[in-house]
């Protein structure tokens, strides 16, 4: 008993943890959905966010707004008996003009409810918060949750909505007026639906009143079971007896649980069961007996209801089917009578469990099963009316077998083929349009009449099939070819024909059908080059590249003059392009480049787009090396060539590899080695042509071995951070430090910075080096401080390029902040001027935003980058960290100056000055003449492990504790 309590508690404890952990854990939106004034309806379940088990409170991260900032919003429960349950979709409304919008959550939808637990249907949303002005106001809404929702003219806003069950089926955005229209759409349809379900209950039960017999009552009941199904299903029953919330499940399985009692006592009276074996006779009345049960029990818990009925259906369906089969074979007229109508009960019942597995999802099918019970129903009263007036018989077809063939031949639309072998003549023609616009009169005589009607390609062909009919005196016909229009166009025609013999065994007549299948013929072409060709330049793509490649190679086999080159080129910085100008501005531009490539080649060589930005060729038509260089540099130059759009001129570069055709070559291995040489040229920079040479080889698979061991140095441990000290010039004390990133290799041990820190930046990992280097730097400097007691004690960390342009930068820092209880100021963020200078507007508004925080902010490496002081008086740095080469290798007599020229304009300016390198004792007296605060070198300390760096410090104490 103990160690049951003793389990109990541990599991209780753990549960906690991970709620609490649940509870805290961040939650982010999704991307924002774009929204224009065409837009009329769009589904926001793809794009929205389900959180359960939030509690009442819940906390998100805002997706960016229009400036940029990612806010965090605290939603409270505003429901007296919230579930917990959020959801969180984002709005962008990238227009000129406001747009009003309605957020429709439908209580109730069949499409994925389930069979067994299914969804009957409740309130979905309790309240909709909006990360900036004023909570959705709701509509009122009988059978949804409307929210209206107002998005001004370029804003992004986070929508936070209060689930009040579970289950969101479905989430759209509509235009008022296009969801005015389709309520009013399918008001129509449902009245109509709604009016003839009425008439056929009222209609079954007049005649029910008439003739006494059990089908009828039994049929006036499936009527009026029906009714009352699609009076909940379309909403009618809420207008004529108001629902409290929560019980519109109850109706809903009462009503399903009416439908197959109803159905099951019809199929037992129909069939008039009670005659054949009391056995049957017994479990239907138990069956029907539980179903009655079903009532009650919707009461107390519809879902089960609702399921059993669901499942009572299917069963009902299926038994009923056997019976039918079963007493149609013994010949039963009643029975026979019954299997249309079942056997559209049985489609509707698939169609049903289509729709509540999410097989069938679209908006039509929920109100389309309501009409197809009437139709059903409708169906069930025509039948039982022949047994009410006309006894209950079939009326006999009158058709004979030719009449019914001429009438299908008739239907099809097809033209008639007729060949008398003997007289040689061919009848060909139709009432409609199947030959429209084809020479009648030509094609109506002799066989020959048709060559010249004929495609001469085509002419051959047909005249040797009809003399292989003739010859074998068996077979069939079945021809396309293409036949001239009176306008001198060609058809293509299919012939389906088979011979007729005569009483010696030949050939009399070859009789069929002949159909215009132009249509089918171009669209099959159509998809065939959409197959084989990209859609967007024409080009054909890497597919049929490769096909051409395989048939050059088996070309350069047998003959030794062929010796092809294969060239891949990818665009610089189109990706750049496409963020800047948008991705209709980059398909003209890939449009344009593939133009201008094609008009350089030969009618030999071939042009392929094998990506998003890449172009294959294959270069035949010269051989030399001098030539297949200066065909290189044509491209280049081709490539470079301004391109004007919308008084906008471009300027592109393209990073060209190729790849010489070597004997018993392979396509595959060729085209990845121009690839090789390709992204070789890439990492020389771009804007160049490099040939392939086996070294690249080791060259791809180092760097991606680097990455790899890089990705699992996160997990291993294998990264850690140096600290090199800053000192104060007046003094020599320590004043903090920076770190820098180490990565300790199991195998090739230290490696640098500069071999890894570029391989993170091209793979994205350089994000995830950034955040731990923020963590780590921000709790030793707590550690530091709290050794020390010294609370002015600062960390210098370096921030990349992929950490400036995320949204998630402020919110990091602020959290390292508040973790580890920093003084604000003395976290200062190193920025190299580049990486400033790379969108100046951008970098502006976030580095206010950090120094509002009380971060200081550096600016790295000056002097080396751009260095526009009209921008550096826009960033609200701090400190200015003067690049080494201005103090290494000091020999130059202008060095001094530029030096004291950067100090006074940052004194000038109200910045601090950090001094690197620092090599000699003159360096620091010279640096201290002129008021530089700092400086940073090996000459002070070289990087240090925490450890050290902390022993440093305690000695520095101890040894100022005794000095005094």
């Amino acid at each position: 008993m103990r160690f049951l309590f003793g389990r109990f508690v541990l599991l209780s404890l753990l549960a906690g943890v991970l709620g609490l952990a649940a509870l805290t854990a961040p939650a982010w939106a999704l991307e924002p959905v774009s929204i224009s004034g065409d837009d009329t309806a769009i589904d926001l379940k793809p794009a929205t966010d389900i959180y359960r088990n939030r509690g009442n409170n819940f906390q998100v991260a805002t997706v960016p707004g229009a400036d940029g900032i990612v806010r965090r919003i605290e939603v409270e429960a505003k429901s007296p008996r919230a579930s917990g349950n959020w959801a969180v979709f984002a709005l962008a409304n990238n227009s000129d003009d406001q747009i009003d919008r309605l957020v429709v959550a439908p209580h109730f939808r069949l499409v994925g409810s389930g069979l067994l637990w299914p969804d009957l249907g409740s309130q979905r949303i309790a309240s909709i918060t909006p990360s900036q002005g004023f909570a959705l106001e709701r509509q009122p809404s009988s059978d949804a949750d409307v929210f209206l929702v107002t998005l001004d003219p370029g804003t992004v806003i986070t929508f936070v909505a209060e689930l009040t069950s579970a289950k969101l089926p479905d989430l759209r955005l509509w235009e008022p007026n296009a969801y005015k229209d389709t309520i009013n759409a399918f008001t129509l349809y449902r009245g109509i639906v709604l009016g003839i379900a009425g008439l056929l209950a009222v209609f079954l039960t007049i005649l029910f009143v008439v003739k006494g017999s059990a089908m009828f009552p039994a049929a006036a009941a499936l009527a009026w079971a029906v009714l009352a199904y699609i009076c909940i299903d379309f909403d009618f029953w809420q207008k004529l007896m108001p629902l409290q919330p929560g019980q519109e499940p109850i109706w809903r399985a009462g009503t399903e649980a009416a439908l197959a009692f109803s159905l099951a006592i019809f199929l037992f009276a129909y069939l008039n069961l009670n005659r054949w074996h009391r056995a049957v006779s017994i479990s239907l009345v138990l069956w029907l007996l539980l179903l009655a049960g079903l009532g009650a029990l919707s009461v107390f818990d519809p879902v089960i209801a609702s399921g059993i009925a669901r499942l009572s259906l299917a069963a009902t369906a299926g038994i009923g089917l056997a019976l039918i089969i079963g007493l149609a074979f013994h010949g039963f007229d009643r029975a026979v009578m019954l299997i249309p109508t079942w056997c559209l009960i049985i489609l509707w019942l698939v169609a049903g469990w289509m729709t509540i597995t999410g097989r069938i999802d679209n908006d039509i099918i929920q109100p389309a099963l309501g009409g197809g019970l009437v139709l059903i129903v409708l169906l069930i009263g025509f039948t039982v009316m022949q047994h009410a007036f006309a006894g209950g018989t079939f009326a006999q077809g009158l058709l004979s077998d030719m009449e019914r063939r001429s009438l299908a031949l008739a239907g099809t639309g097809d033209a008639v083929f007729d060949w008398d072998v003997s007289r040689d003549r061919i009848f060909a023609g139709a009432d409609g349009e199947a030959l429209a616009g084809m020479p009648i009169a030509s094609m109506n005589g002799p066989a020959r009449d048709w060559l010249p009607v004929l495609h001469p390609d085509d002419r051959d062909r047909f005249k040797l099939t009809l003399d292989t009919i003739l010859e074998h005196r068996r077979g069939r016909i079945s021809q396309e070819f293409r036949l001239r229009d009176e306008d001198g166009h060609y058809h293509w025609v299919s012939l389906r024909a088979r011979p007729v013999l005569g009483s010696d065994g030949e050939v009399v007549r070859c009789v069929g059908t002949l159909k215009d299948v132009t249509d089918l013929k171009k669209a099959e072409e159509r998809l065939l080059h959409d197959a084989l060709h990209d859609q967007l330049t024409g080009l054909p793509n890497r597919e049929l590249f490769m096909d051409r490649m395989q048939a050059i190679g088996i070309l350069a086999e047998t003959r030794p003059d062929v010796h092809p080159t294969i060239f891949v080129i990818d665009l610089d910085r189109f990706k750049q392009v496409n963020d800047d100008f948008g991705i209709a501005t980059g398909d003209t531009i890939l449009l344009t480049v593939g133009r201008r490539l094609k008009r350089i080649l030969k009618p030999q060589d071939s042009l392929a787009r094998l990506g998003s930005d890449q172009f294959g060729l294959i270069l035949v038509s010269e051989t030399e090396v001098g030539a297949v260089a200066a065909f290189a540099e044509m491209l280049r130059e081709a490539i470079k060539a301004p391109i004007m759009l919308a008084n906008r001129e471009i300027v592109l570069t393209g990073s060209i590899g190729l790849s010489g055709w070597a004997e018993q070559a392979v396509p595959e291995e060729v085209l990845k080695e121009a690839e090789l040489a390709m992204y070789q040229a890439k990492r020389f920079g771009g804007d160049r042509i490099e040939p392939f040479r086996p070294a690249y080889k080791t060259i791809g698979s180092g760097r991606l071995q680097l990455e790899s061991d890089l990705r699992r140095a996160f997990e291993r441990g294998e990264l850690s951070l140096a600290f090199q000290p800053i000192v104060r010039l007046d003094g020599g004390a320590v004043a903090g430090f920076e770190a820098l990133m180490r990565w300790e290799h199991p195998k090739r041990g230290a490696i640098s910075p500069a071999e890894f820190v570029p391989v993170a930046e091209s793979t994205g990992l350089i994000v995830q080096l950034g955040q731990y280097a923020l963590e780590e730097a921000a709790k030793r400097l707590g550690d530091l401080q709290r050794l020390t007691g010294d609370m002015s004690l600062f960390m210098s960390v370096n921030i990349s390029s992929r950490q400036l342009i995320r949204q998630d930068l402020i919110a990091d820092v602020k959290t390292v902040l508040e973790r580890y209880r920093l003084p604000p100021e003395t976290l200062k963020l190193e920025l190299t001027e580049s990486l400033v200078m790379d969108n100046p507007e951008r970098s502006a508004q976030l580095l206010t935003r950090l120094r509002q925080l009380g971060v200081g902010l550096s600016l790295d490496d000056f002097g080396t980058g751009y260095s526009s002081l009209a921008y550096l008086m826009r960033f609200p740095f701090e400190t200015l960290k003067i690049d080494q080469s201005f103090l290494r290798n000091n020999n130059q007599p202008q060095r001094p100056i530029i030096l004291h020229s950067i100090v006074t304009m940052a004194h000038d300016l109200g910045l601090k000055v950090v001094a690197e390198g620092v090599e000699s004792d003159l360096d620091v007296v010279q640096l201290r003449q002129l008021n530089c605060e700092y400086a940073q070198s090996f000459m002070f300390s070289p990087p240090l492990t925490f450890e050290a760096a902390s022993r440093m410090l305690s000695d520095r104490m101890n040894g100022m504790k005794r000095a005094s």
